[in-house]
């Protein structure tokens, strides 16, 4: 990770040649902010457009709890996500009002098919964002219906091996989906970090409390996701009072469980202007995920200086600066004891460690941004290969 180094002084100024030749469009079947996916890529076109001549997501949305972008057809294994399936038409001509000379492919579904293909149209350098192992995600939820589980892990695998002969470069948000890349047969591959949102970072932060009063779990409601650990947890700790913000498809095995636990609430999915003011009002986030590329929300907490319990599944850790600012949960341990471990410890400590991730996720976002802006001025100069 860059060091010493800002962002301002890197930063490509708008009036250079560099900077006005630089368009990019980012081709997305997640939804901003629906996923880990949508999010990363919503934050890094806000915060590319502070630096290059423009930057445009172009992706299904959700308004008012409705889909827009195509035809729609639920997510294989999660209903509250959809698969949508755009007018070849209509995506061509959202693509040709960016002019991009750069398309940034983050999703193997047919948004993304179908934009690697338009790009042509404007000899566009391509770049793939790996960001999901979705096959290993699959086995999760069709461990016992094998076919359906070979057929759901098939598709995805093809699409990405399309995908990565489609683009000059690919790019993982951790080391271990690096090497899946490799594995799948991409040609190059690169290490990228997670943006966050400006506000994260810029806005005071709220001091928490000098005793562990609140716990938050904030994700998809999925089986990766480990949710029934935090529940175990609340169960067992019933003095903290425990927050589940998210949807997806244990949503009403979650709502049984939370109406038997007085110290329980279930907020739902909530919109992300929203997640910063429900980030300042806990104290600890647990991301107990069996599976997790990355983990974003983990970064955004810290960004908020809050402690923050991952699991050993979560692509967090493998960013040496970040995983000094966590918390983890030891193999031998449940939530209910990782957490009993940190309230044990001195406010001090806990809050010194908060502090610490605040630091870190700030340079990770620095960086993750100055090296966007030096891979996207490549693909224009055509020095990606």
């Amino acid at each position: 990770m860059l060091r010493g180094q800002g962002l301002d002084s890197l930063k490509i100024d708008i009036e250079t040649p560099e900077a006005t030749a630089i368009r990019v469009a980012v081709i997305s079947d997640a939804a901003p902010a629906r996923n880990g996916v949508g999010a990363y890529y919503a934050d890094l076109v806000e915060q590319l457009n502070d630096h290059v001549a423009h930057a445009a997501l172009i992706s299904p949305t959700v308004k008012d709890g409705v889909w827009e972008g195509g035809l729609m057809f639920p997510l294989p294994g999660d209903s509250t996500q959809k698969l949508c399936v755009p007018s070849i038409r209509g995506l061509m001509r959202r693509v040709d009002e960016v002019k991009p000379n750069v398309v940034i492919i983050p999703t193997p579904g047919p948004y993304g098919l179908i934009g690697s293909q338009i790009a042509k149209r404007h000899n566009a350098s391509v770049i793939i964002g790996y960001h999901t192992h979705f096959e290993k995600i699959m086995s999760l939820y069709w461990n016992r219906i094998r076919i359906i589980g070979a057929v759901t892990r098939g598709y995805f695998e093809v699409c990405n091996r399309i995908l990565f002969k489609q683009g000059k470069l690919v790019l993982a948000n951790s080391q271990e989906m690096v090497s899946v890349a490799q594995r799948m047969g991409a040609p190059a591959v690169e290490l990228m970090g997670t943006p966050i949102p400006k506000s994260f970072l810029d806005d005071p932060v709220v001091p928490m409390n000098s005793e562990i009063k609140r716990v938050l779990f904030a994700g998809r409601l999925a089986a990766e996701k480990n949710i029934e650990a935090f529940l175990d947890a609340a169960n067992d700790l019933p003095d903290i009072e425990f927050v589940i913000a998210g949807d997806g498809p244990m949503r009403e095995a979650v709502r049984k469980r939370v109406d038997k636990l007085p110290n329980t609430s279930l907020l739902g999915w909530i919109p992300r202007a929203q997640m910063q003011t429900t980030l300042d009002s806990i104290d600890v986030l647990v991301l107990p995920s069996l599976v997790e590329s990355f983990g974003t929300i983990a970064m955004e907490a810290m960004a908020r200086e809050r402690m923050v319990l991952v699991s050993h599944g979560c692509g967090i850790l493998e960013w040496p600066e970040l995983s000094r600012g966590l918390f983890v949960i030891r193999e031998d341990e449940t939530v209910t004891q990782a957490l009993a471990r940190i309230a044990d410890l001195d406010h001090s400590v806990r809050k010194k460690k908060a502090q610490r991730g605040r630091i870190a996720a700030k340079q990770l976002n620095e960086w993750t941004i100055i090296t966007w802006l030096e891979l996207l001025k490549r693909g224009v100069d055509g020095e990606i290969d």
